[in-house]
């Protein structure tokens, strides 16, 4: 239950700021009305039930709310536009604490998790966090129909799948990637593209599997040996701090290629609800893996894989450093810029003739990285009035693109579409926006912004609309997806584009890879995987460990009798600590899966 003596002191407290009973209450900063509007960003829609007066609502004061997200790359003060954004809107700031360094299991122990929890799963994390009495229930003071109604009217389905995880069939939250229309699939991310342009001066060589591109890109490597910084080029620059129970990049590259969804401890085909673990022999994993050490044997992986972060890797895509991404947004959508596109360069997607790439289905439901807030919040209606604006149209485009109307709007038409500004930050996130001023519709007020557009982006890093769902404030076909919109259709943005689509017989990506083999991975709303025992937890903690070590030292092995020694030494290691537990745990849980798709 929520810990009454702090809600009291709480709404205490909001009542003698909001009637100025002592000094210090007033705000130095003008924030507006927000009293009715700001629950959706201006829309008519969702403040009807939030009377202008409520103090938790229309605070003079700032608020700030911790958030602990388990999918943050960023550490502190929210900063930049987004930033500015919110505490216009709603007078609030956020510091962000990432799960690193054992930040779930102190929090967990310290009893609060923070104001808002953002989940990387729906699983053992979140259960518990539940069961613990962590977070609060969004049926209790009927904070969600007094807080968050679009949710509560827009999103009934999503709602009812995250009671259907909780034992007391409590609402702790919702999933992320919602729908409108379950008749749809997600838009594609996994989109294999490469440096086209060099790949048109090759002659278009066959590309069958896995072994053909890595032949094509040493030849890429050859013809353009460094980028436009003078540094050398790889094939591949991965990532190693958005490793989980696997190395990520490994995982995503048999994920992209075989049609495999992550589950636990390896890959799992939805079609068959067969579980692959990480470590089968001649499995998608190993596979994935051999593929990334043919790169290194032949100087075609970035040395600096190991021990770089997703945000150094993003400034070599964009210099041309890197010919080839799985990841729209580690590639093509890097390296795209407009000086690029003037250069007659360009990334685009090429598909292997063999692979099976991955989609993913749309689900009413929703998906499994929730939104939650904390039970010791002081301000759980301020949460709630956030994560409900996030859940409008609107704060669904902001995550993805910015500001409205500094950076996208809509048209009279419906017709979505970028800014000048706003399509440079999109093509390239490192843009400077230092002196941009922006003039709030909310306040009225004008600020100078700073820093760049990435550093601006809501750093929670979790979405809430799907990028394929259609945007209820569009013109009825267009969706979250800039790719999708009237404004983007038109010819190709220079001779290499021409030639890609010559070449494919598409018009963009999308449609290029829905010609594809793909697979499409149906979403299980309702599902989470088992909490397990703390004995096998144990092990599925060395485990995973053994397998990120031993994968990265056989991603560098020297040569292919060293890549064999380090995989049989990660095989060897990991059985002595209970693999075949773990797998059996997984198979368990993909067929318990399958079965209720």
């Amino acid at each position: 239950m929520k810990n009454t003596t702090m809600r009291l002191l709480s709404l205490a407290l909001c009542l003698v700021i909001v009637l100025g009973m002592f000094s210090g209450c007033s705000s130095t900063t003008p924030t507006g009305d927000t009293s009715a509007d700001t629950s959706t960003g201006g829309t008519d829609s969702a403040g009807a039930t939030d009377p202008a007066d409520d103090p938790l609502i229309n605070n003079e004061e700032t608020i700030n709310l911790t958030v602990f997200s388990q999918l943050a790359n960023w550490s502190g003060a929210q900063s930049g536009w987004g930033a500015v954004l919110l505490k216009d809107m709603f007078n609030i700031e956020l510091t962000i604490i990432p799960d690193t360094n054992g930040a779930y299991q102190t929090r967990m122990e310290s009893g609060d998790l923070g104001d808002i929890v953002a989940w990387g799963g729906n699983g053992d994390d979140y259960i518990t966090a539940v069961n613990e009495g962590l977070l609060f229930n969004w049926d209790e003071e009927d904070l969600l129909n007094t807080y968050g109604p679009y949710i509560a009217e827009s999103f009934p389905d999503a709602l009812d799948a995250n009671r259907s995880l909780n034992s007391d069939g409590g609402l702790y939250g919702i999933g992320h990637s919602v729908t409108n229309d379950d008749d749809q699939h997600d838009t594609f991310f996994y989109d294999w593209a490469i440096r086209w342009d060099l790949y048109e001066q090759l002659g278009h060589p066959e590309v069958k599997d896995l072994d053909d591109l890595a032949e094509v890109l040493g030849q890429m490597k050859e013809i353009c040996p460094t980028g436009d910084d003078g540094n050398p080029t790889y094939a591949l620059s991965p990532w190693p701090d958005w490793d989980g129970d696997m190395v990520m990049y490994v995982k995503a590259l048999g994920s992209a290629y075989y049609g495999y969804d992550e589950l636990g401890m390896g890959l799992y085909d939805a079609s068959t609800g067969e579980f692959h673990g990480a470590l089968e022999e001649g499995g998608p994993y190993l596979e994935a893996l051999k593929f990334m050490n043919t790169l290194y044997q032949n100087d075609l992986l970035d040395p600096d894989s190991m021990t770089q972060t997703y945000d150094q890797m993003m400034p070599k895509v964009t210099n041309g450093n890197v010919l080839f991404s799985i990841f729209d947004y580690a590639g093509s959508l890097l390296f795209n810029t407009e000086e690029h596109v003037a250069e007659n360069k360009y990334m685009a997607p090429l598909v292997p003739e063999e692979a099976h790439t991955i989609v993913y289905g749309l689900s009413t439901g929703g998906a499994d990285r929730i939104w939650s807030i904390g039970n010791n919040s002081l301000y759980p209606e301020k949460c709630m009035q956030l994560i409900n604006w996030l859940y409008t149209p609107e704060g669904g485009m902001t995550i993805l693109y910015g500001i409205r109307g500094l950076m996208w709007d809509i048209d009279e038409n419906g017709n979505t579409y970028f800014t000048d500004l706003g399509r440079t930050c999109y093509l390239d996130p490192s843009t400077d926006l230092s002196g941009v001023e922006w003039t709030s519709p909310y306040s009225g007020e004008t600020y100078t912004l700073s820093g760049t557009f990435n550093d601006g982006k809501i750093q929670i890093n979790n979405t809430t609309w799907a990028y394929g769902a259609i945007n209820p404030e569009a013109n009825g076909e267009e969706t979250f997806q800039y790719t999708s919109w009237a404004s983007e259709q038109g010819e190709p943005q220079n001779d290499t584009e021409a030639d890609w689509r010559e070449f494919t017989g598409a018009s963009g990506t999308q449609e290029y890879l829905g010609n594809t083999n793909y697979s499409m991975v149906p979403v299980v709303s309702g599902f989470s995987l088992s909490e397990r025992s703390a004995e096998l937890d144990l092990k599925w903690q060395q485990v995973t460990n053994a397998i990120k070590e031993g994968s990265w030292i056989a991603m560098y092995a020297e040569d292919d009798a060293a890549f064999e020694a380090a995989v049989a030494d990660m095989v060897a290691t990991c059985d002595s600590y209970g693999y075949d537990e773990c797998v059996t745990w997984c198979e368990d849980e993909a067929a318990r899966k399958f079965s209720m798709q």
